[in-house]
């Protein structure tokens, strides 16, 4: 296992950096005064692709040589990851082929298609992901770029933590979603470094909460097939961002389906952003625990964008 390094993540802020945008940061008095807290968002929904992940998938595709870049890229993922590596090959001009649950929001299959990347449907489990994947990897030959248990996407997304450390002039706490980890990791490996004294804290959707169990029972335990509104954080941590998760992160909490869509909201109609479900359970588990985050600089980082306005949750 390669475990990347604080170098490496510098080194992938200079690679990345003509690639991607150094996104905003929002705030909102009334958001403010909700959560006793001061709370800075880091709107990784501007990117180009309408989600964080860019970064990584960035540092990936541009660390390539010339001789693997040939064979164009590969990868499974929910949506995000896929949109963001399909965008990052269109940038490289190399191919790049997706497995995606067939369950995936439209708008995110909509957007992998627009920067060019081919798209093989899976049933929505794990277990069918990497089956198909590996048929798929078989035939094409690209490189695999993991969503998340990759050193190249790890060091890729910790470049966000220190933009948001830059811009804000620092932090007692940076929350961020977990699902398989990535960001989580990269916000680990940057702030370990850069901030240690900045508490590392995970939100994780109640129904899809075996990150939170892993971390409380000392050791990874998998859900084949969760089911949650936050349909980008249904994939389970892995060893490389396990390493992070246990050793780095301060502290996991969860949010319910309701309490989820109702950040959600609260985030639409006063930041007046676009946020997807699974960026919305930071700001819903702030909200849930607020004897946590009282009187501190909160940072959260909103990890995209890309909804379907046709099957918004709070419309019947």
């Amino acid at each position: 296992m390669i475990i990347p390094t604080y170098d490496d993540m510098l080194a992938a802020h200079e690679r990345i950096g003509p690639h991607i945008r150094r996104t905003p940061i929002r705030t909102s008095d009334y958001l403010n005064e909700r959560a006793g807290c001061e709370l800075f968002f880091k709107c990784e929904n501007f990117q180009e692709p309408g989600a964080f992940k860019v970064r990584g998938a960035a540092n990936a595709v541009f660390g390539l040589s010339e001789a693997q870049a040939e064979k164009g890229v590969a990868t499974h993922s929910s949506g995000n990851h896929a949109s963001c590596l399909s965008y990052a090959a269109m940038r490289r001009g190399i191919p790049c082929n997706v497995v995606m649950p067939r369950t995936a929001p439209q708008a995110k299959k909509d957007t992998v298609r627009r920067f060019g990347g081919r798209i093989t449907e899976c049933e929505p489990s794990t277990s069918s992901r990497e089956a198909t994947f590996a048929r798929i990897e078989a035939e094409t030959g690209g490189d695999f770029v993991h969503p998340y248990n990759d050193p190249r996407v790890i060091a890729g997304q910790g470049t966000c933590s220190k933009e948001f450390m830059e811009q804000t002039g620092g932090l007692d706490m940076v929350v961020a979603p977990i699902g398989g980890g990535g960001m989580i990791s990269g916000t680990c490996l940057t702030l370990a470094t850069l901030a240690p004294e900045t508490r590392v804290i995970a939100a994780e959707p109640e129904q899809a909460d075996d990150a939170y169990r892993s971390f409380k029972a000392g050791h990874i335990i998998a859900d084949d097939a969760p089911k949650t509104i936050a349909d980008g954080l249904l994939v389970p941590l892995k060893d490389l961002t396990w390493h992070f998760v246990s050793n780095h992160v301060h502290e996991i909490y969860t949010a319910s389906e309701t309490e989820i869509v109702d950040a959600m909201k609260l985030v639409w109609k006063h930041l007046r952003i676009v946020m997807e479900a699974s960026s919305a359970v930071p700001l819903a588990i702030v909200l849930k625990h607020p004897d946590a985050f009282r009187g501190k600089r909160v940072g959260i980082i909103v990890t995209g964008g890309n909804v379907d306005l046709d099957m918004l949750p709070w419309i019947q």
